[in-house]
């Protein structure tokens, strides 16, 4: 067999082999919003932060959450457990509204695909307004993340940063104060 019989064998045991894959979505179908697992709708609806604060958690910007579950190991004072505590309800509604937000942007995306009813400017429009609700959820996040900061003392920053397991990414390198706060506690 010649190097072009052989090569086209092989390309087309791949192109069989291949066709019979099934595909990555095949799971989805039976999802009511597609583009979301139900992990994910859960995660939205309920505020969690799914990972959109993880630029912030792994530079010395520790979340409230984390921070309040070491808080005797961190000896936090009764004030820095009362201001790390009072970020964690504004931060969660916030975060819920704009995963209620978020949840109904794609459902109205996928009723427009079902419906056939989209064309490129509707789709545009839709899809930044998907962007725009998550980059807003994203920002809640991060947000609470740098207000956190601010009431930690760089020491207690290093010693999260241990305790969690990030090496020197807590650096006790003081951060600015944070522009809603003023100051420093």
């Amino acid at each position: 067999m010649s190097k072009s019989m052989r090569a086209l064998a092989l390309l087309a045991a791949f192109v069989l082999l291949s066709a019979q894959a099934p595909s990555p979505y095949a799971g989805h179908a039976s999802r009511e919003i597609k583009a979301l697992s139900d992990e994910e709708t859960a995660d939205l609806l309920a505020g969690r932060g799914m990972g959109l604060a993880v630029a912030a958690e792994m530079n010395g910007y520790p979340g409230p959450m984390h921070v309040l579950e070491l808080a005797d190991a961190l000896h936090l004072t009764p004030e820095q457990r009362a201001a790390t505590a009072a970020l964690i309800a504004p931060m969660r509604e916030r975060a819920q509204q704009l995963g209620r937000d978020v949840v109904a942007a794609e459902a109205a995306l996928e009723r427009a695909f079902v419906a056939h009813t989209l064309d490129s400017a509707a789709l545009q429009a839709q899809v930044m307004r998907i962007a725009e609700l998550r980059g807003r959820l994203r920002a809640v996040h991060l947000e609470t993340h740098l207000a956190q900061r601010a009431i930690l003392r760089p020491e207690q920053l290093a010693h999260y940063a241990a305790l969690r397991g990030y090496g020197d990414r807590g650096s006790p390198t003081p951060a600015p104060a944070h522009p809603m706060r003023g100051h420093r506690h």
